[in-house]
């Protein structure tokens, strides 16, 4: 029986033994969205994983990082992270594939680069005045890469260019940003900046109940396309992440539902960056993710 053409791409990657670079902005998300696809393609092709927000801050935390801690039960953000970037070893051994941590702050924590008297002044009792994102309803899961961001947008891209040297060669993987998590649309366009071939996967478990930024799809003309192999491992994948998979699960239960993929409908050319509004970002997604 003939492939299917996501199946028929793939395997015209791995044939030519294309380096498959995979934008991952937290330290589950590769697994998540594309465990089935890595499962396969890293058995037969250059697979790497940069997971780019890899890192917590010290204290203090702003109400919305404390309602994730408290999620979560653990009281200190940086050895949770070491414990996620821990756990993220453990699991991205068992596919053979290559592993960056790059060591950018999560959203959450993130700190304003250079704030101002008062926001200093104030940040030790109100520590929202002094972060990038200072809430995560109204700010980190709005579809919206803050102006304060230009600088971890332009490394992510940096990151891209070390990984994948040549303007021409490799494939980069990216989130498409279903949910709106402002750390996942910022690796979308720099994905999307990069110039180079790039297949958007869907953020799962995020897209079970929000929907693709629509104007995206439409711009690069993007195909979905499903991916139904290695499903069955990838939720024991999944649940390596132990720190985690109760809050994205609250059953217990890891679905078993397709990967999909978006790729342009007939092919590549050099990417356009997105218009911007200052060095931020105007890019809005539907929903929210934890």
């Amino acid at each position: 029986m003939a492939d299917d053409p996501l199946t028929s791409f793939v395997r015209t990657l791995v044939g030519s033994d294309v380096p498959i670079l995979v934008l991952s902005p937290h330290l589950d998300d590769a697994v998540l969205s594309c465990g089935g696809l890595l499962g396969w393609a890293g058995r037969r092709a250059p697979v790497t994983i940069a997971s780019l927000f890899t890192e917590a801050a010290p204290p203090p935390y702003t109400l919305s990082g404390r309602q994730y801690l408290k999620q979560i039960g653990a009281d200190d953000a940086e050895e949770l992270f070491a414990e996620r970037r821990a756990e993220d070893r453990r699991v991205l051994e068992r596919l053979d594939v290559r592993c960056r941590h790059v060591g950018l702050v999560d959203g959450l924590f993130r700190r304003l680069p250079r704030p101002g008297p008062a926001a200093r002044r104030l940040a030790p009792r109100l520590p929202e005045v002094a972060h990038v994102y200072p809430t995560y309803r109204l700010h980190l899961s709005r579809g919206r890469v803050s102006p304060h961001d230009a600088e971890t947008l332009r490394l992510v891209g940096a990151v891209i260019d070390e990984l994948l040297p040549g303007r021409t060669g490799g494939l980069v993987l990216a989130p498409l940003g279903v949910g709106g998590h402002a750390d996942h649309v910022l690796v979308r366009t720099a994905a999307e900046r990069a110039g180079r071939r790039v297949v958007y996967y869907s953020d799962f478990p995020y897209d079970q109940h929000a929907s693709p930024d629509a104007r995206f799809t439409a711009r690069h003309r993007l195909v979905a396309r499903s991916w139904q192999r290695g499903l069955d491992r990838k939720a024991e994948l999944i649940r390596g992440y132990a720190t985690q998979v109760d809050a994205l699960f609250p059953g217990g239960v890891v679905p078993r539902v397709p990967e999909v993929y978006l790729l342009p409908r007939s092919g590549w050319t050099a990417a356009r960056p997105a218009r911007t509004h200052g060095p931020g970002i105007g890019v809005r997604a539907a929903g929210g993710v934890s």
